[in-house]
């Protein structure tokens, strides 16, 4: 009888470990529909309507104002590891000044770029202190001017 219960605790935590494991799935940013990105037509459309379609973009151009970016993206994460894109989608819609629609592009993933960030650090003036004198270092200095306005 013992043995059987051995083998029902070990299953029970294996299969809670494994559950741990389940690849998570995420939307983040606009949903992009296919069919209304086809229906907006430069010339007809403006600034309202691509707006009415889409809703708000994600970015505005920040050196051209008259051109609205809509990015979505789909990721998946497995356990505790970095999410990865699995696929990404940016639309480009584009205005000319009195706010009708000049051009519409649509892009995925590929011009995406992974950026690493370096390992190397950024040299500080001052004394490099260690762990236990950032933390207990300040004991005693605080208040220790006396009462101001004495």
């Amino acid at each position: 009888m013992k043995l059987g219960f051995t083998k029902v605790t070990t299953v029970a935590v294996a299969a809670l470990l494994v559950t741990g494991c389940a690849a998570m799935r995420a939307h983040k940013g606009s949903v992009i529909d296919s069919q209304l990105v086809t229906s907006i037509q430069p010339g007809v459309d403006n600034q309202a309507s691509v707006e009415k379609l889409l809703g708000r973009p994600t970015f505005v151009g920040q050196f051209a104002p008259n051109q609205w970016i809509y990015v979505a993206r789909d990721t998946t994460q497995l356990a505790f590891r970095n999410p990865r894109v699995t696929r990404q989608t940016t639309l480009v819609v584009n205005f000319d000044n009195a706010g009708n629609v000049t051009s519409v592009n649509q892009s995925g993933k590929e011009l995406a770029m992974n950026l690493e960030p370096t390992s190397r650090k950024t040299p500080t003036m001052g004394k490099k202190k260690s762990f236990f004198e950032e933390l207990f270092g300040n004991i005693g200095s605080v208040n220790s001017g006396g009462i101001p306005g004495q």
